[in-house]
């Protein structure tokens, strides 16, 4: 699975750069492929682009194994998947596991891309540009603030307790919001930012006031036993903020492998080597219990709501 070694030619006592052009790559392709690392010489051994070099050229080029994974919903433009808890939205590394890419290239080639991420653990709608152009358009609208995005959390223990801001549409930030007109719900607007590093992979985030703003509201749906159903709405876009911020409220999502625990279990989640009695001893659920619900848009003069039909 992922990344394997493909011969594309030979060098001939030229800089390496030379030697790709030469054998038909552009100029910014062949310069792109040398910085990341892809162009390695017969031994292995990572070429840079201005070596003068004599021999094999190889490179690096993924290798699909999709697993029939299809679209729920999909346009000449863009396609919608509703990724399984547990799969990377993106290759992750030279020797990567399955990841959502071996659908989507093997459906829609080289040129689709993934809209938005995905943790990999969080399951839900996943929006895939088909195109270069398509995919600018619509990173475009996630940059600014123009898809809402829904989701389920199954938390810990009653959030009622947590004493959470009921919603009110004064701020300015949210006047730019005409959906939330009729929002009833409760609001979580805390800054962010890096925090410590977690395990070899992942990257905590922290509370911090001289952070960028995030905001999250939130809608009761459920009281379960020492749980509650919410759904979440992220009206910013920040690494693991529906995570962050309900653990900030001391209302950790089920399942999360970062908050909540002593890094020596962190290390052991994210390593694969905590049993899964275990981690459910420790943290309430197999999986984080994170679902993306719903994305609604306008795209090219259409409007859509997409949902899963699944929660967790």
């Amino acid at each position: 699975m992922g990344y394997e070694l493909v011969k594309i030619g030979f060098a001939k006592n030229e800089r390496v750069f030379s030697a790709l052009k030469r054998l038909g790559f552009s100029m910014k392709k062949a310069q792109n492929l040398c910085d990341k690392g892809r162009i390695l010489g017969s031994s292995a051994r990572t070429l840079a682009k201005n070596e003068l070099f004599s021999g094999e050229l190889f490179m690096t080029h993924y290798v699909c194994y999709p697993k029939g994974l299809e679209p729920v919903f999909e346009t000449d433009d863009f396609a919608v998947f509703d990724k399984p808890s547990g799969i990377c939205s993106h290759p992750n590394g030279r020797n990567s596991p399955y990841n959502m890419y071996d659908e989507i290239w093997h459906l829609y080639g080289r040129e689709a891309c993934v809209a938005h991420r995905l943790d990999a653990e969080t399951s839900g709608l996943l929006l895939v540009a088909k195109t270069k152009n398509s995919a600018k358009e619509l990173k475009a609208l996630f940059e600014e603030r123009k898809v809402l995005k829904s989701y389920l959390a199954l938390v810990r223990g009653d959030l009622r307790s947590a004493g959470l801001r009921q919603f009110c549409a004064d701020d300015e930030f949210f006047g730019k919001l005409e959906f939330l007109s009729d929002f009833k719900g409760f609001v979580i607007d805390k800054s962010m930012s890096l925090g410590e590093l977690a395990g070899h992979t992942r990257q905590k985030m922290q509370i911090n006031p001289k952070g960028k703003r995030a905001v999250t509201l939130l809608r009761i749906l459920e009281f379960l036993e020492n749980s509650t159903l919410v759904e979440c709405y992220p009206l910013t876009g920040r690494q693991h903020q529906i995570r962050l911020h309900l653990h900030s409220v001391g209302h950790t999502i089920l399942g999360d492998p970062l908050y909540n625990l002593e890094k020596s279990d962190i290390e052991r989640i994210l390593d694969n080597k905590m049993r899964e009695p275990e981690r459910v001893a420790k943290t309430g659920a197999k999986r984080l219990m994170l679902h993306a619900k719903g994305l609604v848009f306008d795209f090219k003069g259409q409007h859509y709501e997409i949902f899963s039909a699944k929660e967790f």
